[in-house]
């Protein structure tokens, strides 16, 4: 059995995920459901994972989850982080730039420099693509990163002009990391659903919701704090493939 929590897990958030999963782990053995001892890290979190039939739970990205893997997973749930202007269970990207950017607002990016972490990111490329037609404006992809860590630091280091970051990933970023110092905040895009955790097509997702749901109230309230985490709320699927999809860059 595999699972994995690899969206937000860097730093002193990890140790918090392996404590997260460990009330989930027990509290699934105590429903007779088998589940392994610790999380998957690494690049087996991710694809390997999602696609698995042997997957008890993970996490994966919006646009992943409407574009490649309906019908490939089973919806279990969504984590509220309590976002600011979001409902909950829903997040947002956060638009940034350097601090001595002299331009102050989206609208004045028009062209720019644009990293983006990944081709297949909600909050990194389809989001901010969405929201800059919306407005009328182009934010041409200038470097492909790998991460949201990676694209502040790009926008940090002058190597690009502007990024979008999944805004529970900023809040995290701010906390444990220095690039966010020389960066400012030039817009927000419109809510989406959060990352939503999955299981195997076929499985029962009701007693991994509940295990899930349990685990959070269960987790002490500086855990808590560290993750940003308020609860598990279930959003409908429908919801998730009425999101568009921007063109590939």
């Amino acid at each position: 059995m595999i699972a994995s929590l690899g969206m937000y897990d860097f730093g002193p958030v990890m140790a918090v995920n392996d404590r997260l999963w460990a009330l989930i782990r027990d509290r699934l053995r105590a429903d007779g459901i088998d589940a392994p001892d610790a999380l998957t890290r690494g690049e087996g979190a991710y694809w390997q994972a999602w696609q698995s039939p042997d997957l008890l739970l993970s996490q994966t990205c919006g646009y992943p989850f409407r574009a490649r893997l309906q019908g490939k997973v089973t919806y279990v749930g969504t984590p509220d982080f309590g976002v600011e202007g979001c409902a909950p269970g829903y997040y947002r990207s956060v638009l940034v730039a350097r601090a001595d950017d002299p331009r102050s607002t989206i609208a004045d990016f028009d062209g720019a420099r644009f990293a983006y972490n990944e081709a297949l990111s909600q909050s990194g490329w389809a989001a901010p693509q969405t929201h800059a037609a919306k407005l009328g404006i182009r934010l041409p992809p200038a470097l492909q990163t790998g991460g949201h860590r990676l694209s502040a630091e790009a926008v940090a280091t002058g190597r690009a002009d502007i990024a979008a970051l999944d805004v529970v990933t900023c809040r995290l970023l701010t906390i444990h990391t220095p690039e966010m110092s020389a960066l400012k905040v030039v817009g927000l895009t419109d809510p989406t659903p959060g990352l939503p955790f999955i299981t195997a097509l076929g499985r029962d997702p009701d007693p991994i919701h509940a295990a899930t749901r349990d685990a959070v109230a269960a987790l002490t309230a500086e855990d808590r704090d560290i993750l940003g985490l308020r609860g598990l709320v279930r959003i409908p699927v429908e919801s998730y493939l009425a999101v568009p999809n921007p063109p590939s860059p």
